[in-house]
This record gives C-alpha cells, structure tokens and sequence, in this order.
C-alpha cells in the first residue's frame, strides 16, 4: 500500500553500510611556478556498529508509523525533515546513548535509505565528484579533478544495489531486469545514468552516473580553468554567431557537452532553439528552447522515438538552431540535411581522436541511414555542411583542453580537405605529472573571416598570428 513502507521493510532486511563525505572544492591554480598537483582528499566517516544498530532499530520503528504514506504527497524536503523529527523523537523514547553528531549521521542514513539513493546519496552531495562508478555492491569508483578514486562506499549486497538500481530507472518510467539488462535514465538534477545487470554483467550489477554541472560553464569559465584562449574563444564565439555549423569532438569524459553548453552561450536571445538528446543533460539558458528527448522501446519492443524521429520532426516546428546533444546513429543523415537546407548555425557532438576522425564518423553515421548512397555524395555533403570542428581532449593530468579548432575546406577529388586554425602543441610533462604546452594560432586565417566581417561581428584579424603570444607556456 505504501512504496515508503515497502522501501522500510527492504532496507531493514537488508541493512546498508553508511558512509559520510564531507565535500570539498578544488583550488584554482593560478600561478606559473611549478608545483604539484594539490587536491584535498576524498573524506570518508565510517558508520561505527552503534549507529548501524541504532539505525535498525528506527526503521523498524518508523514500519510501525501508520501515517507515512501521507510522505507520499509531500515534495522531498518536506519528506526528509518529517523523516528526520521522527527519526529522533524514536532516538529520544529510547534514550539513545548517542552524541548529537552520531544522531545526525544516523538519521541522515535513514532519509537516505527511504527517499534518497542509500549509500550514493552522500557522493552526489559532493560537489568535487564527476563522476560515479560502481562495479558491483562492494567497489565503488568516483572521478575528482579528472581521476579516478577507490572510495570506501559499499552496498550491503547486490540485492541492495538492485533496488538503488530499480529506484532510479522507475522514476522515469522505465525498467532493468534479466530480460531488459541494459538501461539509460537520468537523475532529477540531469545526471546522467547506465545501468547494466546480470546476466550481462558477469560480476555482479554495474551502475555509472555522470554528474550534471551544478553550475553553467560559460566560455569565460573555460578560459579560467584554462582549456582554452581568450583568442580561441573569441573564434568560436563569433562562428556561433556568424551560424556556422560546428562538430564538437572528443572521447569519453572529455568535455564535450561541457563546450557545447558553452557555446550555446553566444546564440542570440531572439532565436527560436530544438535540443535533441538521449538523456536530456544540456542547459542552455536563452529563454526560447524547446528540449525533447528520444524514448527506449517498451517490454513488447513498441513505442520507441529515436534520435532520427526526432530530428525529422524538429524540421515542422520552425527551428532557427538545431542542437543534438550526441550524434552517434543514423540521425546523422537527417542532420547534414537540416543543415544544408536553411537551418545553419546547428550544433553537435561525435565522439572521434581527431578532427580528421570525427568527419570519417559522421561520414560512416550517415552510412547508417540505409540510404545507399556513393561515398563521394555522402562526403560532399558533409563537406558543404559542417563549417568547423573543435576537438577537445582530457590529458594525463585529468585537465580538458581544446585540443585543436579546424575549419572544413571542401572537397578536392574525393577527399575532404581541413586546415588547422589553433592547435595546443605539447611540450611533455613536468616533474609533478601536469601536462605542459602551449595553445598556438597557425597561422591559417579562416575562409569564414570574410562573412564574420560582412556580418559585423568583431573579430581582430590579429588573432591569427601565429607569433602572437598571450603567455600561456607551460599549462599548470
């Protein structure tokens, strides 16, 4: 009759090992002098065996509380803090030879355990977590400052970890069991989230959560935590503007998102917008967006809307800009046709090494359409659709850079032709392990500077130098 009960009655089955992080915040380096990479240690409190007793004998208590199903109707922080007083009104009745700190800690465990997500909810809590990877009830990962930390966070079993796993794919309406071992879903707060379970998983369930930025990356932000120039972001700022058609590229974890959230930032307030993603994570902040969101098919294998569905159907609702959060299927066909008919200045994401890469991706994408088309045609609109390629990279040392920014010429015979505009050449790595280079302008100016300039959009001309130096040596 209550989901709320249900949840108690599991959890005190099968009790959960506790942990509390206290969240810390990276430091922003900003000298030129070498020094090691200093970041504050991930800080774990173990729940001691009083506090998992005391916390047993709560949530046995609260099964008895007839009128938690009214949590039911309650938004979360309502829930918690009713939670929270009853949780210690039991403490109290008990006399429960518990410090106000332990008090705390035990009944955070049980808001957790019924409405949060157990013992992952303290590590969505830290702000300096990426993120989150668990490989099984007893081995949980996380990304901090871009690497990767063995925490001391443990499920109690795989059953529990099941039931996090069910928790948070039902929320959005969907399902993961033997027979559906694979699922995508989203957080509340936009984080993205993979499950994948047995018989798949051969040890044991594996859950993957890619946090979303609390906070708007903004081009200036990039050029704070150095992952590009002044010079470059003005470049890829007045392309936005100017409505150039541009990839972003880049494996996994390497930023992509994040640079396409920052150059949605130079799209005018005045134009009408179309995201189009798998698991809705991008946050442009102009006023007239209109986001939609591909559906998986449901147990009868019916229902599905995917990527392609969706960008064929954006082309009725009078886009100005289409953004697709990630090409990666056939959709790719669709797009390079929305692009060559009126609607410039789209934007996307491919995952590829190399600029070079990323036009052979799309180019075996639109393959995936079943069009039959020669390689010369698909290439040739890929050439007269895509103006610019931004490649960025996560390094050795955890950083993300724009690796490289390269304009897409056209065609020569039957080969796509590009010229580098700005390329990060490096230089090695210190003694500390920090990635050292510089960011370098090559020299190439741009065909698309001419339109920039008929637009009267301010570009200096002088950005392209390749001796222009902003003192940017040797990246700490």
């Amino acid at each position: 009759m209550d989901f709320l009960k249900d949840r108690l009655k599991n959890h005190f089955a099968q009790p959960a090992v506790k942990t509390l992080v206290e969240p810390e915040t990276a430091p922003i380096v900003t000298s030129n002098i070498p020094k090691p990479r200093v970041n504050p240690p991930l800080i774990v409190r173990q729940t001691s065996a009083g506090e998992q007793e005391w916390m047993q004998r709560v949530l046995q208590k609260l099964l008895s509380i007839a009128d938690l199903s009214l949590l039911n109707e309650l938004d979360d922080k309502t829930a918690r803090q009713k939670i929270r007083e009853l949780s210690q009104k039991i403490l109290d009745e008990d006399s429960a030879p518990l410090a106000m700190a332990e008090r705390q800690h035990v009944t955070r465990c049980i808001e957790d355990e019924i409405l949060g997500l157990g013992p992952l909810e303290l590590l969505l809590n830290d702000a300096s977590i990426s993120d989150i990877m668990v490989n099984g009830f007893q081995q949980i990962y996380v990304e901090r400052f871009g690497k990767l930390e063995l925490t001391t966070v443990k499920f109690q079993n795989e059953a529990h970890l099941m039931r996090i796993i069910d928790r948070i794919v039902s929320s959005v309406g969907r399902r993961v069991d033997e027979s559906v071992p694979m699922v995508d879903a989203r957080l509340k707060d936009g984080s993205r989230i993979n499950a994948i379970v047995p018989p798949l998983a051969l040890d044991g369930s594996i859950l993957s959560i890619r946090r979303a930025k609390a906070d708007h990356l903004r081009t200036n932000d990039l050029i704070n935590f150095r992952a590009l120039t002044p010079m470059m972001a003005e470049l890829l700022s007045a392309a936005v503007k100017c409505r150039l058609n541009i990839i972003v590229s880049g494996g996994t974890g390497s930023g992509k998102t994040t640079m396409l959230n920052a150059l949605s930032s130079a799209i005018p307030e005045d134009e009408r917008i179309v995201t189009i993603e798998d698991a809705a994570e991008l946050r442009l902040q102009q006023t007239h967006v209109v986001r939609l969101e591909t559906r998986p098919p449901n147990i009868e294998g019916k229902g599905e809307v995917t990527a392609r569905d969706l960008v064929r159907n954006s082309l009725r609702m009078r886009p100005d800009r289409i953004v697709i959060g990630e090409c990666r299927g056939e959709e790719a066909f669709d797009m390079l046709q929305a692009m060559n008919t009126g609607h410039d200045g789209s934007l996307t994401t491919v995952h590829a090494n190399t600029p070079r890469d990323a036009i052979a991706r799309i180019e075996n994408l639109v393959a995936m359409a079943g069009l039959d088309l020669p390689t010369r045609a698909i290439r040739s609109q890929i050439a007269s659709a895509i103006h610019l390629v931004v490649q960025v990279s996560r390094l050795e040392d955890g950083k993300r850079k724009v690796v490289s920014i390269q304009e897409v010429n056209g065609m020569e015979g039957d080969i796509i032709t590009m010229s580098e505009i700005f390329t990060f050449q490096r230089r090695g790595l210190d003694e500390f392990g920090n990635v050292l280079g510089r960011f370098r302008a090559t020299g190439t100016v741009p065909k698309f500077f001419e339109t920039v300039q008929k637009r009267g959009i301010g570009l200096d001309l002088s950005i392209f130098d390749t001796h222009r130096d902003e003192g940017w040596e040797d990246e700490k």
